[in-house]
């Protein structure tokens, strides 16, 4: 996606994921839709910090904390007994006080308003909207593939399976992404590793 930004192919990258792999692989203006997992956020403020930061203060607030967890889920998260985490001490927010969570949308939440409105001026000044590998299961992501349906711009969808989003699609590409990006830059003759930071 960086590299077919750089040739003028792509305008903007509204992504769900919340790893920061764009930004990793060089695209610029990546909108994360649904937040990202390397930063906290305040509940009572707004004010976001890195995650790596929370880590250490956890670490100074719980020295020796080291549970051993039975399993660890496939999502990374691990079941801990009472008695496991009975003295954690969580830490707080270091400009007010407040709660900190993960600067993400989960389920049930909603996505800031802003990030929306945001979103739909980059689909309203694209001529075309191409979806990649999302379900469209959720409507965070499918209401703009409808806004560029009403709009009359053509809706590309690469995904192996059927989609939420079909039938705003003009057509619907059944492959595997990196087939598929492989194959339109090789069309187009983008060459994807021209010297720019590769994704982790």
């Amino acid at each position: 996606m960086a590299a077919f930004a750089r040739h003028g192919v792509l305008s903007g990258v509204i992504t769900q994921n919340v790893d920061g792999l764009h930004q990793a692989a060089g695209s610029a203006g990546v909108v994360d839709l649904h937040g990202r997992l390397d930063r906290v956020v305040c509940l009572s403020c707004g004010a976001t910090s890195p995650r790596g930061d929370l880590a250490v203060r956890l670490e100074a607030a719980n020295a020796g904390f080291a549970p051993t967890a039975a399993e660890i889920n496939p999502d990374g998260d691990a079941d801990l007994t009472d008695a496991q985490v009975g003295d954690f001490r969580v830490v707080p927010c270091g400009e007010c006080g407040g709660v900190l969570k993960p600067d993400v949308v989960f389920f049930g939440e909603p996505v800031p308003v802003q990030r929306i409105e945001h979103c739909r001026r980059l689909v309203e000044e694209a001529s075309s909207l191409l979806v990649l590998g999302s379900s469209l299961t959720v409507m965070s992501g499918l209401r703009f593939v409808r806004q560029a349906a009403r709009a009359d711009k053509p809706v590309l969808i690469v995904n192996r399976d059927p989609t939420r989003g079909d039938q705003f699609a003009v057509t619907r590409v059944a492959l595997p992404l990196g087939t598929a990006l492989t194959t339109i830059a090789d069309r187009l003759h983008i060459a994807v590793d021209d010297g720019q930071p590769a994704a982790r």
